[in-house]
């Protein structure tokens, strides 16, 4: 199926498929689950779940070569948004912040996200800016025509980590919805990175040592992250945010 694609791409796409088959999709059967029940813990995994098909099925969509499954790619990308989109709308922000327990530790959880944030654009950064002053191909192009995966993350990925990371320093509402979803979105990204740069390591593709211990570091990390987040939320029987 990626045979159109370099040694590296495939790697990499093998990888994501072998997290979303362990990680993503039992994920999203959970938290549907949890969502059906009308706990909100459900809602925000189900949220952050879907940010990360979004995301993996967008980057299939414009970077993946062309295969039989391109439609399929696209069919997936936009029901996940039309599905983020609605729960992202059906959560009432202002009332967010009360569903979480006042002791939740939100100046750790903001510097986290806003750590990671800057970590992960300066990591990227790294690749892309010295390409561009010596006028050179970016490591990891291959015979790509550009970097979608760090067109997303700097895009969209960073600045929603470092935006949510100062909302809940400063207690905003919208913090309490954007940072869990971030966590969540996080976790399964640097989950599926660190999966991607162990399956290139065994097939003798030259990786970054640096970004994969970050990578790793970030997982377990967020995944903190993510337990102090659902460990603090407070469920309300009949009450629906």
């Amino acid at each position: 199926m990626y045979k159109h694609d370099s040694v590296s791409g495939a790697e990499q796409e093998i990888a994501q498929d072998i997290v979303t088959l362990v990680l993503g999709i039992p994920l999203l059967i959970v938290s549907l689950f949890l969502s059906n029940k009308g706990l909100l813990k459900g809602r925000l995994l189900l949220a952050g779940t879907l940010g990360y098909f979004l995301y993996t099925y967008a980057s299939y969509s414009f970077l993946s070569a062309y295969n039989p499954f391109f439609l399929i790619y696209v069919l997936l990308m936009s029901t996940s948004f039309f599905a983020f989109t609605l729960i992202l709308t059906s959560f009432n922000t202002n009332a967010l912040a009360a569903r979480f327990k006042e002791t939740m530790p939100v100046r750790f959880l903001g510097g986290v996200l806003i750590f990671l944030g800057i970590a992960i654009g300066l990591m990227w950064f790294g690749r892309i800016v010295p390409s561009l002053t010596r006028k050179v191909v970016p490591v990891g192009l291959d015979h790509y025509t550009t970097l979608v995966i760090q067109a997303l993350d700097l895009g969209f990925v960073v600045p929603i980590g470092i935006v949510a990371g100062w909302m809940l320093l400063k207690r905003r509402p919208a913090g309490y919805l954007l940072g869990p979803i971030i966590i969540i979105k996080v976790l399964t990204l640097s989950t599926a990175v660190t999966a991607m740069a162990v399956r290139m390591f065994l097939a003798g593709v030259t990786t970054s040592l640096a970004e994969t211990g970050i990578f790793a570091v970030i997982t377990l990390l967020i995944a903190f992250c993510l337990y102090l987040v659902l460990y603090n939320v407070k469920e309300v029987e009949g009450d629906f945010v």
